[in-house]
């Protein structure tokens, strides 16, 4: 994988005097050339609005931003394009079935199951709609590690389960739920399930048909693509009974003084102007990414998120928090009487840049009984190497703060 790390050029510099390693991609991943020279092409050679101008650039932006929404279609085996909302992000997604499927359906004694590991972007759009409908909120009971047991998961979803919110991968402790088998007893139980793909798109194969979801989201700039655009699929039986949270142009048919009428999938979810640029790096990341093979890209994070298991595992007075066995590219953990905060500051003193807080996930971190934890995260362009860093860092860390351990 060391022949891609050449694609990114943010990655050729030192902090503090030392050369980069950059372990915060569950945060935001970089981004390689093939990305950025695609944004550059798009501002540079046909910036114009899309869908509205007959001219030469806004029929070949136009273009380019549908030919990216046919390669998310593709990218994640959706059944159709118009199941293919451009969004924000993650959270803007989640939020949007909230909004206009959840809040829309759900009455006084429905539940609502999570997990409580779940990002805020998908646990507090789900309070809001319990507060506003009546329904009442639930939570699988999660092992020591992280992991779900499936028969806990069948005990817990009843048939007063209308929705069950998940992600996929945890951004804290790396656990890889399935999600198929999940979709399975929520289907059997008459509900839908709404899954958050932010930390499981940029790592692993994701086929939508397989796993049978009714809603996945997932951002672009964690799969190496720009910031500010993400994704929502949906089944089309669900988006074409939700009505748009947003009103202006670009998703309207026909409007009159009193009323208004709306376009048809995807657009009728796309109010003003959309996220062009945007949407055409997301391709261009979606292109490498499958120039690469995802396969080869989750071995790769699988196999090096192991390597750091075992390298962190060895040193005294550090608490690793997840499953031992199965994980995806990130590691998160705590040395013993120093704040992570601390850990992170000496740590970029050293040129390693990690993630240090509670991650957006206070309720899993006072199941963890702690207010913070360190987290190392990777993708194509980390490497062996990088994890030695990350443990020499970590040593110092240990001398600087003068822990003596036996």
């Amino acid at each position: 994988m060391n022949l891609y790390k050449k694609d990114f050029p943010i990655l050729n510099q030192e902090v503090n005097g030392h050369p980069l390693v950059y372990l915060d991609s569950a945060a935001s991943s970089q981004k390689p050339i093939q990305v950025i020279e695609a944004l550059r092409q798009y501002y540079e050679s046909y910036n114009s609005n899309v869908h509205r101008g007959v001219h030469t650039l806004g029929s070949k932006a136009t273009d380019a931003y549908e030919g990216a929404r046919e390669k998310v279609r593709r990218f994640i085996n959706a059944r159709q394009v118009k199941e293919i909302i451009f969004t924000r992000g993650t959270t803007t997604a989640i939020n949007l079935v909230a909004s206009s499927y959840a809040r829309t359906r759900l009455v006084p004694g429905d539940e609502i199951v999570l997990t409580p590991a779940e990002h805020h972007s998908n646990l507090i759009p789900w309070q809001q709609v319990a507060k506003q409908t009546g329904a009442t909120l639930k939570y699988f009971p999660l092992e020591s590690d992280g992991t779900l047991d499936l028969d806990k998961v069948k005990e817990t979803i009843t048939p007063r389960t209308k929705l069950v919110a998940i992600q996929q991968v945890s951004n804290v402790l790396g656990t890889v739920h399935p999600i198929k088998e999940i979709s399975q007893i929520v289907h059997q139980q008459g509900g839908v399930i709404v899954v958050d793909g932010a930390q499981s798109t940029p790592h692993m194969k994701v086929d939508v048909q397989e796993l049978d979801v009714d809603f996945f989201a997932f951002s672009g700039h964690k799969m190496l693509g720009p910031t500010g655009i993400g994704v929502l699929y949906g089944k089309e039986k669900w988006l074409e009974e939700m009505e748009p949270i947003e009103f202006g142009g670009e998703m309207i048919d026909f409007v009159d003084l009193y009323d208004a009428s709306w376009k048809e999938l995807p657009w009728k979810f796309e109010g003003g102007t959309p996220i062009i640029a945007g949407a055409i790096g997301l391709g261009a990341a979606i292109d490498y990414l499958e120039s690469i093979g995802m396969e080869k890209i989750e071995a790769h994070d699988r196999a090096l998120a192991k390597f750091a298991y075992e390298k962190l595992s060895q040193i005294d007075g550090l608490t690793i928090f997840g499953p031992k066995g199965e994980r995806m590219g990130l590691v998160t953990f705590n040395l013993e009487n120093v704040h992570p905060h601390d850990v992170a500051t000496v740590l970029d003193a050293e040129g390693i840049a990690v993630r240090a807080g509670h991650h957006c996930c206070q309720p899993l971190m006072r199941i963890l009984g702690v207010t913070a934890t360190a987290r190392a995260s990777f993708h194509i362009y980390n490497d062996e190497q990088d994890i030695d860093r990350l443990v020499a860092g970590l040593q110092k860390t240990k001398e600087y703060f003068g822990h003596v351990f036996r």
